[in-house]
């Protein structure tokens, strides 16, 4: 059309590369030749589901969310002449054309601008896919995850379920790391902070009191609508995904503590929030400070220690060391942790542990005495807590397929083993006969005991030759000269 300006139709024609009839054509039209292409509607194959596609229309209408791969699992095994699984794609294409044109409709997601400091988010997630151990236990968990939405600085909390007491301990860890709070809280519908009442769920007296504490307002997402939470459930992902290829990195995924576990969390999760320093910065100055001191209440009861040195706390046994059998002790129950007075004196803190758990049984404060009475060992009621890693389970094992007349007698010497030096040396011992097929007697785990002592009595000092610092002064001298 430009040439036109200047030339005649023969010469633009040639000068734009085409016949003369195909510019007349384009001319008269007054289109472009994309506008002149028809679209392709006619299909170029046959259509091998023709004939049978109203049955699975049917179908998709009954039950929208059918895979393809269902549904043609479903025509193989009644046409088996017509279809085979090669065809797949070619109705999974078909499939999704008709959700297109006449599919359900999707929920929509609202992407929400988020405002520095209006929020913080937390939710519990659970771990078990990663296969975390302990001494090669299988040690199923929760973290509780709190996180800003806004510069998604974010804190973890190690607990078993989502209690109230796990839900105060992870909110209170975080924003006391944090030094602020923000002035919303946004949980899903938790048991522990939520109750139904009537076709609703409102927050429970406790959950209130809490928020109220920190001057904090609790809100919750719609049952069921897991996304208005978002923030934190993005945040779960990803943060599994860091812990998981750290534990590639590492090489294993068996911790000995939960300690040590849990450093190893800490430590990927501060090292994420190293990089949301810029953002934080700016939230900080829309959060509020804290109060003057934590809302932390413990239960309190009074317990009496029986004549197996056995304490029952919240229905869970705990021992402790012998001389106060028959004492009545104060006992102060928090969240994690449990602590032990007499009168106005502590006499000791252990960790809380969980209903039906005999992890409160500590061998150390009753081996003593069972050593003294090894026929009490077979039938005690703890039987089973007295076997605090694996190696010490396989040991008895062998002891008792050995030398089972005294297997109760050897393996209680082990223990005392274990209390008087050190349960990790001990396991080293213990794995280090049990992999030579040795028999783990005491005698033969004390030998090994000696040897370590004595190799850690051992210290060599390598003496350096002070000629070559004389090397070094002559060098740096002749170089600062020069």
């Amino acid at each position: 059309m430009k040439k036109l300006k200047k030339y005649t139709q023969e010469t633009a024609a040639a000068m734009a590369g085409m016949d003369v009839k195909t510019a007349r054509k384009y001319i008269n039209s007054e289109k472009l030749p994309s506008d002149m292409a028809a679209p392709h509607v006619w299909k170029t194959r046959v259509d091998i589901f023709a004939a049978h596609w109203d049955e699975i229309a049917k179908m998709l209408k009954a039950s929208p969310r059918l895979h393809g791969k269902t549904v043609l699992a479903y025509l193989i095994r009644k046409y088996p002449d017509q279809y085979q699984q090669k065809h797949l794609r070619t109705l999974q294409r078909r499939i999704r054309n008709w959700r297109a044109e006449e599919g359900l409709l999707q929920p929509v997601i609202f992407r929400q601008d988020i405002k520095p400091g209006k929020q913080s988010q937390s939710d519990y997630t659970c771990m078990n896919a990663l296969n975390i151990t302990i001494n090669n236990q299988t040690f199923k968990h929760l973290l509780f995850h709190f996180m800003l939405p806004y510069s998604r600085w974010e804190s973890v909390y190690l607990c078993f379920s989502e209690s109230f007491d796990t839900l105060v301990c992870g909110y209170e860890k975080a924003v006391w790391d944090l030094g602020c709070v923000a002035p919303e809280h946004r949980t899903d519908n938790l048991t522990a902070a939520t109750q139904a009442m009537g076709s609703q769920r409102e927050f429970t007296d406790r959950w209130q009191q809490f928020m109220a504490h920190y001057s904090v307002t609790p809100t919750t997402n719609n049952p069921g609508v897991s996304h208005e939470n978002g923030s934190v459930e993005k945040s779960h992902d990803t943060l599994k995904n860091a812990i998981e290829q750290e534990l590639m990195l590492r090489g294993s995924s068996d911790f000995s503590t939960q300690q040590e576990y849990m450093t190893f969390v800490n430590n990927i999760v501060a090292g994420r929030n190293m990089q949301r320093q810029e953002r934080l910065l700016t939230e900080m100055d829309y959060l509020a400070e804290l109060p003057d001191k934590k809302w932390h209440s413990p239960i309190m009861m009074r317990a009496r220690v029986s004549s197996g040195s056995v304490i029952q706390i919240l229905d869970v046994p705990y021992t402790v060391p012998s001389r106060l059998i028959h004492y009545t002790l104060k006992v102060y129950v928090y969240p994690d942790e449990i602590t032990l007075f007499y009168g106005n004196k502590k006499l000791q803190t252990m960790p809380r542990v969980s209903a039906k758990s005999l992890a409160g049984i500590n061998y150390r404060h009753i081996i003593d005495s069972l050593i003294r009475k090894p026929a009490a060992f077979a039938n005690y009621q703890y039987h089973e807590a007295l076997f605090p890693r694996l190696c010490f389970r396989k040991a008895y094992d062998a002891l008792r397929d050995g030398a089972p007349a005294n297997a109760d007698k050897e393996y209680l010497k082990l223990l005392q083993l274990a209390k008087l030096h050190s349960e990790q040396e001990v396991t080293d011992a213990l794995e280090l006969l049990l992999e030579e097929h040795q028999l783990p007697t005491s005698d033969a785990v004390k030998s090994l005991l000696d040897i370590y002592a004595k190799e850690r009595l051992q210290v060599y000092i390598h003496q350096p030759n002070v000629a070559e610092y004389d090397c070094l002064l002559s060098s740096t001298y002749g170089k600062e000269t020069h």
